[in-house]
C-alpha cells in the first residue's frame, strides 16, 4: 500500500499529461466514439483483461481474467456536454489545467487510469475481480443511456452489485441519494399562415405560452426539495408569419419519486387544459389544432440504505485519511444501480475544480492524490487482498 500510495503521488505530472491528451479527444453527446477507443487503448497498455468497447461505446477492461467473475465496478463517464464543432484547447497554469471538460469528467476518468496503474505498479492483487467501465451518455440527453445499457445486459446485471462511481473532482462529499429528473418536450401545432391575412388563426407560441404560464404557478414542496424549469424555446420562421408549431422542453426534479409523480401530473394537466380551451375557442373553422407531450429524459429517484457497506466503507475510508466529507443528493451514473437496488456511491477524484460544462472549466491538481488514495482504499476495502 505503501508503494501504491507513493506512485499516486509521484505521478502526477503524467496524469496531467493524460489528462490533456484525453481531454483533446472529443466526446460530444452520442459522439464518444474517438475517445471510447482512446481509453481502450490505455486499458490495454495497463494490462486490463477482456478490454473491449460494446455496442453502444462503454469501455470495459478488468484486474483479473474474466474467468473471475467481477464484484465491484469502478466507472466514469466518458461523455461531454459540448457540441462536436467546440474548440477543444486547453492550458495549464501553475497546477490549473483550463479547458472544456477537464475536470467533469477527464479528471475522473484519469482517475480510473491511475488507480489500475497503482495497482499494477505495487503488486496488489484484489481478492474480488474489479471491473474499470468508461461509460458514455451521462450527460444531458444522454439520460444515462450507457449505464442503463450495462444494468440492461444480463451478464453485468448478474455479476455487479456494487459501482463507486468518480464524477468530478473533490473529495469533500460523497452522493448517497439520486435525484430524480424527468424531461418533456411539450410541441403544440396549427395549420399556420401570414400575420395579415391569416389573423385570427390559431397560434401555438400563444398556445404554449398559455400552458406554461398555467405549470407556472403550480406549487412544489420544500421538502422533499422539488424544482421545475423551462429551458428551451422554439417556433416561428419569422415575425409576420403565424407558426405552425411551438416547443418547449421542461425539465422537472426531486429527491422523491412521488412528488416527481405529482409534477409530472400538474404538468400534463396543464397542457390538456389549454389545448382544451383552444380547441373550443377555434371550433367553428380551424382545424389541425394538435399537442404533443414527448419524455425525452427519465432518471430515477432512489436513496442508499444507511446500512449499505459501501456507504460504512467510504465513510471508514475518509476517517482514516481524516476527509470530512458530506452527503450529497445529485444526479449521476449511480441513479441507475441504486434505483435496482444496488449499491452505488459516487465520489470525486480528489483535486478541485469548477466553471463546470463551460469553455473555462478548470482543475485544480493539488491534493489529487488524496482523492486517489480514498478510491484505491474503497476499492481494496470492497474487495479485500490476496495476500
Amino acid at each position: 500500500m505503501h508503494s501504491a500510495f507513493l506512485y499516486l503521488h509521484s505521478q502526477e505530472m503524467e496524469f496531467r499529461r493524460w489528462q490533456l491528451a484525453l481531454a483533446a479527444v472529443p466526446a460530444p453527446p452520442f459522439g464518444e466514439s474517438a475517445r471510447s477507443e482512446f481509453l481502450r487503448q490505455r486499458f490495454l497498455a495497463l494490462g486490463l483483461h477482456g478490454v473491449h468497447i460494446d455496442e453502444l461505446g462503454n469501455v470495459f477492461g478488468q484486474i483479473h481474467p474474466e474467468s473471475v467473475p467481477p464484484v465491484l465496478a469502478v466507472s466514469a463517464h466518458i461523455d461531454t456536454v459540448f457540441p462536436a464543432d467546440t474548440p477543444l484547447t486547453f492550458h495549464q497554469e501553475g497546477n490549473r489545467l483550463y479547458g472544456p471538460g477537464i475536470s467533469d469528467n477527464a479528471s475522473g476518468v484519469v482517475a480510473l487510469l491511475a488507480i489500475a496503474a497503482a495497482i499494477r505498479h505495487s503488486g496488489i492483487r484484489p481478492a474480488g475481480n474489479v471491473v474499470f467501465i468508461g461509460n458514455v451518455g451521462e450527460e444531458g440527453e444522454g439520460n444515462l443511456r450507457g449505464m442503463r445499457h450495462i444494468f440492461s445486459d444480463g451478464r453485468w446485471s448478474a455479476a455487479l452489485h456494487r459501482l463507486l462511481v468518480i464524477d468530478g473532482a473533490g473529495t469533500d462529499t460523497y452522493v448517497d441519494q439520486a435525484l430524480g429528473s424527468k424531461r418533456f418536450e411539450i410541441t403544440f401545432r396549427g395549420p399556420g399562415g401570414h400575420s395579415w391575412s391569416d389573423f385570427g388563426a390559431p397560434n401555438p407560441i400563444l398556445f404554449l405560452c398559455h400552458a406554461l404560464a398555467r405549470f407556472g404557478e403550480t406549487a412544489v414542496p420544500e421538502s422533499p426539495r422539488t424544482t421545475f424549469n423551462v429551458g428551451v424555446m422554439r417556433g416561428g420562421t419569422s415575425v409576420n408569419s403565424i407558426p405552425e408549431t411551438a416547443s418547449a422542453r421542461v425539465d422537472l426534479r426531486s429527491a422523491s419519486k412521488e412528488e416527481l409523480d405529482k409534477l409530472e401530473a400538474k404538468l400534463r394537466s396543464a397542457v390538456s387544459e389549454s389545448h382544451q380551451e383552444s380547441l373550443q375557442h377555434f371550433q367553428n373553422g380551424a382545424d389541425g389544432i394538435g399537442v404533443e407531450i414527448a419524455n425525452i429524459g427519465d432518471r430515477p429517484a432512489a436513496q442508499l440504505r444507511p446500512d449499505a457497506r459501501i456507504l460504512q466503507v467510504i465513510r471508514a475510508v475518509d476517517a482514516h485519511l481524516g476527509i470530512h466529507a458530506l452527503p450529497r443528493l445529485a444526479s449521476t451514473d449511480a441513479n441507475i444501480p441504486l434505483s435496482l437496488g444496488r449499491e452505488a456511491i459516487t465520489i470525486g477524484a480528489g483535486g478541485d475544480g469548477g466553471g463546470a460544462h463551460t469553455l473555462r472549466e478548470w482543475f485544480d491538481c493539488l491534493h489529487r492524490d488524496l482523492g486517489l488514495k480514498r478510491i484505491l482504499l474503497a476499492l481494496l476495502a470492497l474487495t479485500g487482498v490476496s495476500e
